[in-house]
């Protein structure tokens, strides 16, 4: 495949703040620690501190492999964790059924492909990117369905736990239905077979979710970490206890909150005076403080202050971190430089510095995830044909149809010049009125307002009339906005890999890690 690259403000589709992050706009400063440039990486690298145990980090995920068999990359960055001069590349997402929007996939190869420029940069060093499951969510809903192309699967259960220990028992009928679309073709074939074994020969979807996933990268040595574990979380255990008891990040995050909102931007999350849920099996609620008492919301769980510490000591599993808290546990579970997100996490995480700096923790580089669209053969045929450039199928449809009719009518359509004349001479005619009865400027204004609109009307009439000449062409056009921006938004936000994997197989995957730049700073078009 061939790329191109267009900023990313060209395609109209990221925030403000995003923007000034990728253009350095001085105001964001406060709240990140680094540059998204290798002088930064560089940095963080020079003053990073630890603070978790590399060697229970190693065991931990040797024991999660154990059952899977990965290969020698793998198995390698895995051991390369427990040396001091090994750091990783994270990116976060939560467990969506046959790995969910196309933006997931390219989440990984971003980490994959900063890890191997870090690697170039500074050789003596070991860079390993991670994929931290998040598997502690308990918000089915957003990940239990999944959408190839027109079609909409979903996964039907009722579940109040974390994802993660979700059962697997009653995914069948989802998989037939992501097979059957699969079809028979061999990219399809093989896709089908990884999905068939991870979900239905695995007792939760935590495994299910490392086992696909590995098996798509596992040549690239990425290393997939799930930290609902009794042995991480004691590690971030005394965070748990103070933050809890305390309540600090709640004070810190809605500060930089504040702070953001007063600065023009909109903030991605709101903290709680407890950030923290109760976690068993089946079930993951909010703990509450009301009447001296710490609850475990709709429940009867509840601690005094004292049996809270105890119960954390004791069992640092039950203890779940919400949104504002997750970052900073994996802060301190892994030895983290980067952190690789979408333009809502990129956002999020700025909220959260104050509270990485009030317990000690070091904040990672951010990095905008590399976004992508891919431009099918049928579609680009069609772009081309009518006349438009790469940069023009991001323009909102009715711009599309508008510059199209523009640039192939015969007749002049704007009445711009026309209008500009008319409003000429209503100014003269004020003038002159306004010589003999001042009172009379007024009523010429509201002529010249009354004729301006006449026109108006009287150019979207024109338009209309030419639209009904081109009547093919635009309905090509909009064919080609719904095929390449699904639901009206980038195509990643939607597609999944499935329509991508069956027409490219491996190619796509090995094309957006030969194409994307995780420090190029600009949005990623594919053309085969």
């Amino acid at each position: 495949m061939q790329a191109k690259y267009i900023s990313y403000q060209e395609t109209g589709s990221f925030s403000k703040l995003v923007l000034d992050y990728i253009n350095n706009e001085a105001k964001l400063q406060p709240f990140y620690s680094y540059r998204p440039d290798m002088d930064g990486l560089a940095e963080a690298i020079e003053k990073r501190n630890f603070l978790g145990d590399r060697k229970t980090l190693v065991e931990v995920l040797q024991s999660q492999y154990k059952n899977i068999t990965p290969n020698k990359s793998v198995c390698k960055n895995i051991e390369l964790l427990g040396l001091e001069n090994t750091f990783t590349v994270t990116t976060g997402h939560q467990l969506n059924l046959f790995t969910g929007p196309l933006y997931f996939i390219y989440k990984i190869i971003t980490a994959i492909n900063l890890a191997l420029e870090l690697k170039m940069a500074h050789p003596d060093k070991n860079f390993v990117p991670v994929y931290w499951m998040a598997t502690e969510d308990h918000d089915f809903e957003e990940i239990n369905h999944v959408n190839v192309d027109e079609k909409h699967i979903s996964w039907i259960q009722n579940t109040n736990g974390a994802t993660g220990r979700l059962s697997t028992k009653t995914v069948a009928a989802a998989v037939t239905a992501y097979k059957g679309y699969l079809g028979i073709s061999k990219n399809g074939k093989h896709l089908a077979k990884l999905v068939e074994k991870a979900y239905l020969e695995h007792e939760n979807l935590a495994d299910a979710t490392r086992y696909l996933v590995n098996n798509l990268f596992e040549k690239y040595g990425l290393v997939i970490v799930d930290a609902d574990d009794v042995q991480l979380k004691k590690q971030f255990a005394s965070i748990v206890t103070a933050d809890i008891l305390e309540k600090n990040s709640a004070k810190n995050i809605n500060d930089s909150s504040i702070n953001l909102e007063n600065l023009g931007f909109k903030t991605q999350v709101n903290g709680r005076d407890i950030n923290f849920f109760y976690l068993k099996d089946n079930l993951r609620e909010r703990l509450i403080f009301d009447n001296q008492t710490f609850k475990v919301n709709n429940t009867d769980i509840h601690f005094t202050a004292d049996e809270l510490k105890t119960e954390i000591n004791n069992h640092p599993e039950r203890f779940s971190p919400n949104v504002v808290m997750r970052p900073m546990y994996q802060e301190v579970i892994l030895p983290n430089i980067a952190y690789i997100g979408g333009g809502a996490e990129v956002a999020y995480w700025m909220q959260l510095k104050a509270n990485f700096d009030y317990y000690g923790v070091d904040f990672p580089v951010l990095l905008l995830r590399n976004s992508a669209l891919l431009i099918d053969k049928r579609s680009a045929e069609n772009l081309y044909r009518l006349g438009f450039s790469i940069e023009d199928i991001f323009l909102p449809v009715e711009d599309l149809k508008k510059l199209w009719v523009t640039n192939n009518s015969t007749a002049q359509l704007s009445l711009a010049d026309e209008t500009r004349a008319i409003n000429s001479i209503f100014d003269q005619i004020k003038l002159n009125a306004y010589k003999i009865d001042k009172t009379l400027s007024v009523s010429t204004d509201t002529a010249k307002q009354k004729t301006n609109h006449l026109l108006a009307n009287l150019e979207k009439k024109l338009f209309r009339a030419e639209k009904r000449k081109h009547k093919t062409a635009l309905v090509q056009i909009e064919n080609v906005k719904k095929r390449l921006f699904p639901n009206g938004v980038l195509q990643e936000r939607i597609s999944n890999l499935a329509p991508m994997y069956v027409n490219y197989g491996e190619d796509f995957l090995s094309s957006c890690i030969e194409n994307f730049e995780p420090l190029g700073g600009d949005f990623t078009v594919l053309l085969p």
